[in-house]
């Protein structure tokens, strides 16, 4: 059988009653990549190094909130049945959607009332959020948690720990490596953005096109995942990464064709 054997202990060290996961590592890894990404942006387009810092706590903790809501919501029907579960993020549940939206909301609410560009901030975050998610796929790789269909490519995974999160049907079978795609995507993407960011002048066009890449991305690639059909074939991260990318592209063209004072408008907006 083909495929890259996973046998990590999901649990790096155990503490007593408490464990601490490769997954909460790559997490704590993600946080600090990416409040050291926004920093230096920050320091280059003319924001405070200080309020970043003071953003990051509050866009950290709506992030995770938001993370952890919408899996519960999505995977209800386990969650019901093991309520004690529900606050235990740490060993892995933390969807892409919810964080960019309990953050969003987060960031939003904190950078107008301490009076910072919003849409520059937006782009500030942009490069931070791509490689936050990059480091933190790599706890999902040893977690098994983010895993793919079978497949009989020489790069699947087998995941052959039984602490590994991934279904009793996929176990010790060759699965698509879900989070190794989405790696690479966001690679991509983050070199697109930066790209970009040196040759368009337009506040809030690198965020909205890192939203529109990434949409994209998460559309095709969870082709590959075993996730719940929503509607005409499609997963519910599907139908989310198609209005976010509708939405994110009517405001990238909107942002481009807008005229140079009404930057104003558009961040009261």
């Amino acid at each position: 059988m083909n495929g890259i054997v996973i046998n990590i202990d999901p649990v790096l060290v155990h503490l007593g009653g408490f464990e601490v996961r490769w997954y909460s590592l790559a997490i704590m890894l993600a946080i600090v990549s990416a409040v050291f990404v926004a920093s230096r942006l920050a320091s280059k387009k003319g924001i405070a190094v200080d309020e970043i810092y003071t953003l990051a706590i509050w866009t950290v903790i709506g992030g995770i909130i938001g993370a952890r809501l919408f899996h519960v919501f999505d995977q209800w029907g386990y969650y019901s049945a093991h309520p004690e579960q529900i606050l235990q993020f740490q060993r892995g549940g933390l969807a892409i959607w919810g964080a960019l939206a309990g953050g969003a909301v987060a960031l939003l609410v904190v950078g107008k009332l301490r009076r910072l560009p919003l849409l520059r901030l937006l782009d500030v975050m942009a490069p931070a959020l791509l490689t936050a998610q990059m480091v933190g796929r790599l706890g999902c790789i040893i977690n098994g948690d983010a895993y793919g269909g079978l497949t009989s490519l020489p790069w699947g995974f087998i995941y052959t720990h039984p602490g590994a999160m991934i279904p009793v049907e996929l176990f010790g079978r060759p699965t698509h490596p879900y989070p190794v795609y989405e790696i690479i995507w966001n690679a991509l993407t983050l070199a697109v953005v930066l790209w970009l960011g040196s040759r368009v002048g337009k506040e809030g066009a690198m965020f909205f096109t890192y939203l529109s890449f990434y949409s994209v991305g998460r559309f095709l690639l969870t082709f590959v995942r075993q996730e719940n059909i929503i509607v005409a074939g499609l997963q519910q991260a599907q139908i989310i990464a198609l209005a976010i990318l509708a939405g994110a592209m009517v405001t990238f063209f909107y942002l481009l064709r807008r005229r140079p004072g009404a930057a104003g408008e558009v961040e009261a907006a």
